[in-house]
């Protein structure tokens, strides 16, 4: 199963880079701790960002409160008919965060209290950015939660330092994680508040 889904992961970052940004699905150990960090307790709605294969998105249904919904948005053909296989009781809802009130609306979604993205904002343009981040504020309540994961070879790019001064813009707070070593390649993320 791991080395399927490394294949179909890199299959797919060679077909779409700028999409997917890293050749490798993140490892159960980034997805731990970006759960960690997750405010379970005023989370009724968690809305997740490119969950890829669903690595991020298995520790998310395993801690699952009974009475939080919780949906994905990805953008990869390939990539929901994989997630809907392994993940039978998820909603994935398929196309670009850029249309994610769209996309919860069709739900009955008016907003969420937490968003997890695995989205490669290094990768992104400018406009893009600020495309998916005013797609973010259409849909995540005041006070609600935005925690997304970026890779420390990422840091040194333009697009990289740019995405952070806007997460700034955008959120009344804004945390950096320590380092996740144990992540290939090594990782951290932003833990935001609306």
């Amino acid at each position: 199963m791991i080395v399927r889904e490394y294949r179909r992961f890199f299959s797919e970052f060679l077909s779409h880079p700028k999409a997917v940004g890293t050749f490798s699905p993140s490892s159960s150990i980034l997805a731990r701790h970006l759960a960690d960090s997750v405010d379970w307790e005023s989370a009724s709605t968690i809305l997740e960002y490119g969950p890829g294969t669903g690595a991020i998105t298995e520790e998310i249904v395993s801690r699952l409160p009974s009475q939080t919904h919780f949906y994905a948005i990805e953008i990869s053909p390939k990539f929901a008919d994989i997630l809907r296989k392994r993940f039978p009781d998820v909603c994935v809802l398929e196309g670009s965060v850029g249309r994610a009130k769209t996309l919860c609306e069709k739900q009955g979604i008016r907003n969420v209290d937490t968003i997890v993205s695995g989205l490669p904002w290094a990768a992104f343009s400018s406009a893009d950015q600020d495309m998916y981040l005013e797609a973010t504020m259409e849909v995540l309540k005041p006070g609600g939660q935005f925690l997304t994961l970026g890779h420390l070879q990422g840091l040194v790019l333009p697009a990289a330092r740019r995405f952070r001064k806007k997460l700034s813009t955008y959120f009344s707070e804004v945390h950096v994680s320590k380092p996740v070593w144990g992540n290939m390649p090594p990782a951290f993320f932003y833990s935001c508040r609306r």
